[in-house]
């Protein structure tokens, strides 16, 4: 019985510690937090309170899924207010 090899995981790590992340954005919180996830080795990001990339752990996970709640029903207000106002 062979042991399991981590080469699949093994190869992105070292692409990513010689070239660099290649971070691209895997979802839009709000205008300025997004979330990034590295399309090698699959390291997810997001933004903080200071606009800094920090590590996306749960606690940011879900700090980022109540703002998305928030930001979606703000602009769900924005667009029936300016619904009912072009009205008049």
């Amino acid at each position: 019985m062979t042991k399991p090899t981590n080469k699949p995981t093994f190869i992105p790590k070292l692409y990513c510690n010689f070239f660099g992340h290649d971070y691209q954005v895997t979802k839009n919180v709000t205008y300025h937090v997004k979330e990034y996830t590295c399309s090698h080795c699959k390291k997810q990001l997001t933004t903080n309170s200071n606009g800094n990339l920090i590590e996306l752990t749960p606690k940011f996970k879900e700090i980022n899924a109540i703002l998305e709640r928030i930001h979606a029903s703000r602009m769900e207000r924005s667009k029936k207010k300016t619904i009912a106002s072009s009205i008049y």
